[in-house]
């Protein structure tokens, strides 16, 4: 009997061992198991949705929010720290970096084009040079059957109609992207109005819509109407997109190819901020977008999960631009990046 005891006592345990080992990976994943807030820019809003959807099926301990409040928006939260990362179409400037107390590193995750649309029944191919653009947008040109409009479009059925202005109400990475490239081919337009996030448009008949999605609605709904929005959401909202005279004299319209020609030339510095006002070639209205990253994180669990998000974003993730209109970020740069935020995120 205590042979047979001895036994028992021996199967139980290693039952119990056992189940402990079975059970020690399901304890760890529940143990690790975290939530990432981030906030900002509208332009990326639709591939960090899409980011946040593909991760799970690797990682379904990582839960990431992204919450599309426009990049004035996420430049603030960063700096207040109320998120675990932001978003900004906008580089943060060194005073607004001087001001996040953790630290912070700027992560680009993706470029793409700026597309302006417009609402004029009856013409559905626009062209707007290097001239007549700015001159639209900094108010010199308000009627769209202005002289320069039709030197641009000879034939087209031009109305003699007011312009109507959309433009976002928020602070605005796309609105920072569209006024850098008009400020840097237009010194009328840099002197009035200015590369910024919100900038005092001083326009008749303006419309103000907040994120892309609103300025996109606006145009849809307002005939007669002209304003700019990310190209994933001209596209998805079936909206008339201009040609647009870029450095070499070339009419383009917005596309992703076009949109990886001008990209193809940038050069990242090491703190991979760059600003692209004038493009030698491709689609001349393109910028790219950022994750602002802290270095320094609560605890170390978090600093682990935010490490693993920005790892699957710009490894795994990457494959995921083409299908929205997004660019790549070049590998030579992703393993630059990765370095960075592998080696300073604490």
């Amino acid at each position: 009997m205590a042979f047979l005891s001895t036994i028992l006592n021996r199967v139980v345990a290693t039952s119990v061992i056992t189940g402990a080992v079975a059970l020690s990976p399901m304890l760890s994943a529940i143990a690790q198991a975290q939530t990432l807030n981030g906030a900002g820019a509208t332009f990326p809003a639709p591939l960090y949705e899409r980011y946040a959807r593909e991760i799970r099926k690797k990682h379904p301990e990582l839960k990431v929010n992204y919450q599309a409040i426009g990049s004035g928006g996420g430049i603030r939260q960063t700096i207040a720290g109320t998120v675990d990362f932001g978003g900004s179409d906008a580089a943060m400037k060194d005073d607004e970096i001087a001001k996040v107390k953790n630290g912070v590193i700027l992560v680009p995750t993706a470029g793409g084009a700026v597309s302006v649309v417009y609402n004029l029944p009856g013409v559905n191919k626009l062209r707007l040079s290097r001239t007549t653009l700015p001159a639209i947008f900094s108010g010199q040109i308000k009627n769209w059957n202005d002289p320069k409009i039709k030197g641009d479009n000879p034939g087209a059925n031009l109305p003699n109609s007011p312009i109507k202005f959309v433009v976002r109400a928020d602070g605005s990475g796309t609105t920072f992207i569209f006024t850098n490239h008009l400020s840097s081919i237009n010194g009328y337009f840099k002197g009035r109005v200015g590369a910024n996030t919100a900038p005092k448009w001083n326009l008749p008949n303006v419309l103000k819509g907040k994120g892309n999605p609103g300025v996109a609605a606006l145009v849809r709904s307002t005939p007669g109407s002209i304003g700019y929005v990310e190209y994933d959401y001209a596209t998805k909202n079936k909206l008339n997109s201009a040609e647009v005279q870029n450095k070499k004299g070339e009419f383009v319209a917005p596309s992703l190819a076009a949109a990886n020609s001008a990209l193809s030339t940038v050069k990242f510095p090491d703190n991979y901020r760059v600003f692209i006002g004038d493009p030698g070639q491709g689609y001349p209205i393109v910028g790219l977008t950022w994750m602002m990253v802290y270095k320094k994180y609560p605890t170390p669990a978090k600093a682990e999960a935010m490490k693993k998000w920005i790892n699957w974003v710009l490894k795994d993730g990457q494959q995921y631009n083409d299908d929205l209109n997004y660019t790549k970020i070049p590998g030579d740069v992703v393993n630059r990046v990765l370095q960075t935020v592998n080696s300073n995120v604490k």
